[in-house]
C-alpha cells in the first residue's frame, strides 16, 4: 500500500454511492475513497460535506483502479458551501451568456449595489460524461477548482456555489446544452438568498438530488 498526502476538495456524490471522491487540488487527480469502516474516526468522515477543503492522507494501491483508497487522516481547512437544483430553469443571465456551439465555459459578473459580488458561468454539456451536469459536479468531474478560490471580477473569496441543471439527473435527453454555476462571495449573501428563494433551497440543508446513478 502507498500513501498520498495533499489538499483535497470533497465530493460526497449522493447517498446511494458508498464512496467519497477527493480531488487533489495540486496534482489535479480525483481519488475515490471508502466512506465507511473507519471505527472511532467515522464521525470525522461523516462530517465531511461536498465542497469542503481538507488536508488528508490517503492509503491505497495506485496500480489497482478498481480498489478505493482509505482516508488515513483528514482535517478540514476551509471550503465552499455547495447547493444544487435540478429540473430548474436557468436564470436569464445564463441564457444570455450562452452562445450556440460554444465549447468552453463562459463567465460574467453579477453586481449588488454596483459592486461585483458573484459570478455566473455556463458549462457546455458536451465534454461531460453522458452530457450530465449536476451529476458530474457531484462526482468532481467538472474542472472548476480555479473558480472556487476567488471571484475573478472582484478578488473576494468564494463562499458559496449554486449549480443549476435544467433537466433531472436521470434523463437521457437534455433541454439545454449547458448547465449553470453561480459563485458567491461573502458580500453576495443577499443575492445568494434571492437565488435560493427562487429555487427553493435551504442554505443550511443538503440539496443534493436524490437519485441512483447505478440505475441510470
Amino acid at each position: 500500500m502507498e500513501t498520498h498526502a495533499g489538499r483535497f476538495r470533497v465530493y460526497r456524490v449522493v447517498e446511494s454511492v458508498p464512496h467519497i471522491n477527493l480531488f487533489d487540488t495540486e496534482a489535479t487527480r480525483l481519488y475515490t475513497a471508502y466512506q465507511s469502516g473507519y471505527g472511532d474516526r467515522q464521525d470525522d468522515i461523516d462530517a465531511l460535506r461536498t465542497g469542503d477543503l481538507v488536508e488528508a492522507t490517503l492509503g491505497g494501491d495506485p496500480d489497482d483502479p478498481d480498489e478505493a483508497w482509505s482516508v488515513q487522516s483528514v482535517e478540514r481547512v476551509g471550503g465552499v458551501r455547495m447547493a444544487f437544483a435540478v429540473d430548474a430553469d436557468p436564470p436569464t443571465v445564463a441564457a444570455d451568456l450562452w452562445t450556440e456551439g460554444q465549447e468552453r465555459p463562459s463567465t460574467t459578473a453579477l453586481r449588488w449595489a454596483g459592486d461585483p459580488v458573484a459570478e455566473v458561468a455556463v458549462q457546455p454539456r458536451a465534454p461531460l460524461p453522458g452530457g450530465a451536469f449536476v451529476p458530474s459536479v457531484l462526482t468532481g468531474l467538472v474542472p472548476m477548482e480555479d473558480r472556487l478560490g476567488t471571484l475573478s471580477s472582484g478578488g473576494e473569496p468564494v463562499t458559496d456555489a449554486l449549480f443549476l441543471d435544467p433537466d433531472p439527473p436521470d434523463t437521457d435527453r437534455y433541454s439545454r446544452p449547458y448547465g449553470t454555476a453561480v459563485f458567491f462571495g461573502a458580500a453576495g449573501e443577499a443575492l445568494r438568498d434571492e437565488f435560493y428563494d427562487r429555487y427553493g433551497i435551504d442554505p443550511t440543508g443538503d440539496s443534493r438530488p436524490e437519485y441512483d446513478p447505478y440505475g441510470i
